[in-house]
C-alpha cells in the first residue's frame, strides 16, 4: 500500500473518530440537548468536507499518472454507473426477501431512520448523505481498501474483505448481508470500467434515491409499507 493510500485510510478513520472526543467535551459543558445536536451534526458536516478536501489532494498526483488502457470510456462509464445502480437496488431487495425468510429481519434499518432523521432536522446534512459519504466511501473500500486486496489475491476475497468492513463502519450488523451485496456490486462495476467515477456515480445516485424517498413519505406510511412487504413475503413464501 502506498504512502498516499494510507494517509487516505488514516484521514477517514480520524473522521470516524472525531465525533468521540467532540461529544465528551459538549457533554462536560452540560449544555442543553438541542445546542449538543447542532453542535454535533455541524462537526460532522465539517469532518466530513474536511475529509474529502484531504482526499482530493493526496489524490491529485494521480491524474498525472498513465490511465490504464482498458479504463472505460466516457460512454462506457455511463453503460457501468446504470449497471450499478440497477444491481445495486436489485442485490438489496433480492437480499432483504432473503434475511426475512431466514433471519426474520426487517428490511427498515434503524441506522438509516437515524440518518434521515438528522436530515430532516438539518437539510443540509442530505449533502453529506448523498454525495459526500458515498465519495468517501468509494475511494475508501474500493480504491484503496478492495483495490490493494483485489491485486494481491482476488475479486472475491478483496470484495469480501472491504465489504465487512463497509457493514461494520456502518454500524449495522442485522443488515450486514445488505452491505455485502453493495459492496460486491460496486467493486465489480469498479473492476470492469476500471475507474473509480463508476461506482461513486452508482452509490451516490443510490444515496440520493433513497434519500428522495424517504424524505417524501411520511414515516408512518413507510412503517406500514415495510409491514405489507413482510406480509407479503409471509403470503408467497410461507415464512
Amino acid at each position: 500500500m502506498t504512502k498516499r493510500y494510507l494517509y487516505i485510510l488514516m484521514t477517514y478513520i480520524l473522521m470516524q473518530l472525531s465525533a468521540i472526543p467532540v461529544a465528551l467535551f459538549l457533554d462536560s459543558l452540560q449544555i442543553s440537548d438541542r445546542t449538543f445536536s447542532i453542535i454535533g451534526i455541524g462537526w460532522n458536516i465539517f469532518s466530513f468536507v474536511a475529509a474529502l478536501v484531504i482526499f482530493l489532494i493526496l489524490l491529485k498526483p494521480e491524474k498525472d499518472l498513465r490511465k490504464d488502457p482498458d479504463a472505460a470510456s466516457f460512454g462506457m462509464v455511463i453503460v457501468w454507473s446504470l449497471i450499478g445502480i440497477f444491481l445495486a437496488f436489485f442485490g438489496q431487495f433480492f437480499v432483504n426477501i432473503i434475511q426475512m425468510l431466514l433471519f426474520d429481519i426487517s428490511p427498515a434499518s434503524e441506522n438509516t431512520q437515524n440518518i434521515m432523521e438528522i436530515a430532516r432536522a438539518v437539510p443540509i446534512f442530505i449533502v453529506v448523505i448523498a454525495v459526500i459519504g458515498p465519495i468517501l466511501e468509494e475511494i475508501v473500500f474500493r480504491k484503496v481498501i478492495f483495490g490493494v486486496i483485489y491485486k494481491k489475491t482476488n475479486f472475491f476475497i478483496g470484495a469480501l474483505a472491504s465489504g465487512l468492513i463497509f457493514a461494520v463502519v456502518h454500524n449495522d450488523f442485522p443488515h450486514t448481508l445488505t452491505y455485502l451485496a453493495i459492496g460486491f456490486v460496486f467493486a465489480f462495476v469498479y473492476v470492469q470500467s476500471k475507474r473509480i467515477i463508476v461506482p461513486i456515480i452508482a452509490h451516490v445516485t443510490m444515496n440520493a434515491v433513497v434519500v428522495i424517498i424517504q424524505l417524501n413519505i411520511d414515516p408512518e406510511e413507510l412503517k406500514r409499507s415495510i409491514e405489507q412487504l413482510e406480509k407479503l413475503q409471509m403470503i408467497l413464501f410461507g415464512g
